[in-house]
């Protein structure tokens, strides 16, 4: 299916890995240029490597913390005419109500809930003065499934959902489609290592880490790639009906769990 992204430009944050890279190399192949946005110029520079030399389109990459909104500021300024901005960046970390101290949790929020609000309020108004344009905010199927040893996320990722529901239901006025995303267990690089720690936490070994995806449905974790296309797609004019939408993308994950 030709997406019909050729000639457009998409800024995609957390875009050197994971989630992030896959969506840049998705629409990169469809010809779209692609803006990737990481705090590690390292890994922006591998990502951008390998999407060049793969896709005949203009990839640039941008080191920043995108917990500090002046670096937003700098991106909307340097980056005024994109055509799609996708919020990727920010991974909350574990923890009940008590394990969590204040300073980690506002530190959590600054980079993903602070950090996609600011990056929204910046491209918005650009895209608004266009007519035109494209949100999708990448969030997490947390905000669903309410883990209480998850809270902080399950917290943050409910609020960037009505975030970009509201958001969203008005931006259609203006030209512009506002969407979430709610992956469930994607196989990126940070889940991997998460999983073999604790294979070495119960077993004494990392080595049987792939143990964890069996009582997964279709007994694995999404992929990246598989998120990046959805992404790719509700950023299309094939979907250019859907706002104020939440799309999960979990294998039915979180609808189980609100049927008990």
């Amino acid at each position: 299916m030709d997406l019909k992204l050729a000639g457009k430009t998409a800024l995609i944050t957390g875009g050197s890995k994971g989630i992030g890279r896959a969506t840049a190399e998705v629409m990169a192949a469809e010809g779209c240029n692609v803006i990737i946005v990481a705090r590690n110029p390292e890994t922006l520079a591998v990502a951008k490597s390998a999407i060049a030399q793969k896709s005949n389109v203009r990839v640039e990459t941008v080191a920043a913390d995108l917990s500090d909104s002046a670096n937003v500021d700098r991106l909307a300024h340097d980056y005024p005419e994109i055509d799609i901005l996708v919020n990727n960046a920010g991974a909350i970390p574990g923890g009940s109500l008590l394990g969590m101290d204040e300073a980690t949790w506002r530190k959590a929020w600054d980079l993903k809930v602070f950090g996609y609000v600011n990056m929204c309020r910046a491209f918005f108004a650009l895209m608004k003065a266009r007519r035109s344009g494209v949100i999708i905010n990448v969030v997490g199927n947390a905000a669903t499934t309410h883990d209480p040893d998850y809270i902080c996320g399950v917290s943050g990722n409910a609020a960037l959902n009505a975030f970009s529901q509201s958001l969203g239901s008005a931006s259609v006025r203006d030209g512009i489609r506002v969407i979430a995303i709610n992956p469930g267990s994607v196989s990126t690089d940070r889940m991997v290592t998460r999983l073999k720690q604790r294979a070495q936490e119960r077993h004494g070994s990392p080595d049987n880490w792939k143990e964890f995806l069996k009582p997964m449905p279709f007994g694995r974790a999404a992929t990246p790639e598989e998120i990046g296309a959805a992404v790719a797609f509700l950023a299309s004019e094939h979907s250019s009906y859907t706002s104020g939408s939440v799309v999960t993308i979990d294998a039915g994950q979180s609808a189980r769990l609100a049927a008990f």
